[in-house]
């Protein structure tokens, strides 16, 4: 009587999981990638969202402190609500600034983020990234200056 194998072979197990390891390699990596650009997109975007406050402030010619800019520091910024993020210069040139901490990722860690002002009011991003030991210039986004 002929007896059917039943399950898979050690060959076949070994193939498999080394396909599963190969694809792990590979896409771990770009995970981490992903992962470190959205979260340095997400502070751009609330950094920036504070501009308009600034303006406002400027307008009406008072200091923009984060009362006035109605600043709430974000889980991942080393920000607290006693710490001005905002600086006016007296020809009405400031910026706006944050450093990355508390739950960013590891490799975000000291990247000081600006929202530079001119004193025509032009706005430009720069990121200052010589306290993050672990940046990747993949991390770079299109509209900033990186120093």
């Amino acid at each position: 009587m002929l007896r059917n194998a039943q399950g898979f072979t050690l060959i076949e197990l070994m193939i498999v999981v080394a396909i599963v390891g190969i694809l792990a390699a590979i896409s771990i990596p770009l995970y981490q990638g992903y992962l470190v650009n959205s979260q340095l997109n997400r502070t751009l975007g609330e950094l920036g969202a504070y501009r308009s406050a600034f303006e406002v402030s400027l307008s009406e010619s008072s200091a923009p402190d984060n009362e006035a800019l109605g600043y709430v520091p974000s889980s991942l910024t080393n920000g607290a609500a006693i710490i001005n993020i905002g600086v006016v210069n007296p020809d009405g040139s400031g910026h706006l600034e944050v450093t990355m901490g508390g739950t960013a990722h590891p490799n975000l860690t000291g990247v000081v983020i600006r929202y530079e002002r001119t004193s025509t009011g032009a706005w430009s991003c720069v990121i200052d990234r010589s306290a993050a030991s672990l940046w990747n210039p993949s991390y770079s986004p299109g509209h900033c200056l990186v120093l």
